[in-house]
């Protein structure tokens, strides 16, 4: 049952150009002479948030946060081209560059988990340790589970509502149903399916949903560009090789220490895909939090979280 670390003030912030068209908004928390650490934010398209950097002690981390292109603060907001697994692999290693740092601890959860593997996997000298949570392998299991058949029979009265905006004859594939409606040029076409497509995702987060949580994903400016590069990035199998890359890879970094942070019901991203993965690379830690869904904010996974960063911080 711990607390969040206190509120700390930023130490740098800016925008780094990482193409011609896209500009990644970043900031540094907690000590600019500390163990650093870049946080990989979910979605795709979630966005930082300011209570992220609480899960580092202050005195002992140099916190590195960072919008992903099109999320957040990030600009063209909501963009999808030139926005793919790889460009994203390379903006960490243009801001690793920038920021002058040799190599970091990586903190990812959800696709942030997704993201995290695959850089590790492309540059393992760069990265002194893995904290992953719910993990997300984006294999063609995890995405019919959610936005086919599965989460519906455990929600289906959110499910119900996620149909709404798509008629009957194109429910059989909801991700291109959503797809087509993300990326109409009728800006009330895109709010209906992006306001839909956050309250699912919403409600799925927690072991009992949030009502504060579902509103807040609702709103316009925030529903659109998640909607749309979530989507985005389903709909292309996360522009990996194949839907097995992730697993096939971890030969590639055994040696990295790691662990693993799971909530026991976690409904977006089942237990399952944590289970494989550590059966596949069983030197990695693997917490499952009992009374936990997927949400970084639940108590377990919250208190798994800050017991996981002050042990690194140690290493």
């Amino acid at each position: 049952m711990r607390e969040l670390y206190p509120v700390q003030s930023q130490i740098n912030c800016g925008f780094l150009k990482v193409s011609k068209l896209h500009s990644i908004y970043y900031e540094e928390v907690g000590n600019q002479h500390g163990k650093p650490v870049v946080f990989l934010h979910g979605g795709p398209g979630g966005g930082i948030d300011s209570i992220y950097s609480r899960y580092f002690n202050p005195s002992k981390w140099r916190v590195v946060l960072f919008d992903q292109r099109g999320a957040g603060k990030s600009t063209p907001s909501g963009e999808l081209n030139e926005n793919t697994t790889s460009d994203l692999l390379e903006d960490i290693e243009k801001l690793r560059t920038h920021l002058n740092i040799e190599s970091w601890t990586v903190f990812g959860g959800s696709w942030g988990s997704s993201l995290a593997l695959a850089y590790s996997q492309k540059y393992p000298e760069r990265c002194t340790g893995l904290i992953l949570r719910g993990i997300f392998l984006l294999r063609k299991c995890e995405l019919d589970w959610i936005y086919r058949e599965g989460a519906n029979w455990i929600f289906p009265d959110a499910w119900e509502d996620f149909c709404k905006p798509i008629p009957l004859e194109e429910r059989s594939d909801m991700l291109r149903a959503y797809y087509k409606r993300l990326t109409s040029d009728n800006r009330d076409i895109r709010l209906e399916a992006a306001r839909s497509w956050a309250r699912w995702e919403a409600v799925l987060s927690k072991l009992t949903p949030d009502r504060d949580m579902i509103e807040h994903f609702q709103q316009d400016e925030i529903a659109e560009p998640f909607a749309r590069i979530a989507c985005h990035y389903l709909i292309n199998g996360g522009f990996l090789e194949d839907e097995n890359q992730l697993i096939r890879e971890i030969h590639r970094i055994r040696h990295i220490p790691a662990i693993l942070v799971q909530g026991r019901y976690d409904i977006i991203c089942p237990i399952k895909n944590a289970w494989e993965l550590h059966q596949s690379w069983p030197a990695a830690k693997f917490v499952v939090v009992p009374e936990a869904g997927h949400s970084i904010t639940e108590v377990g996974i919250r208190t798994a979280l800050l017991d996981a960063t002050d042990m690194f911080a140690e290493q």
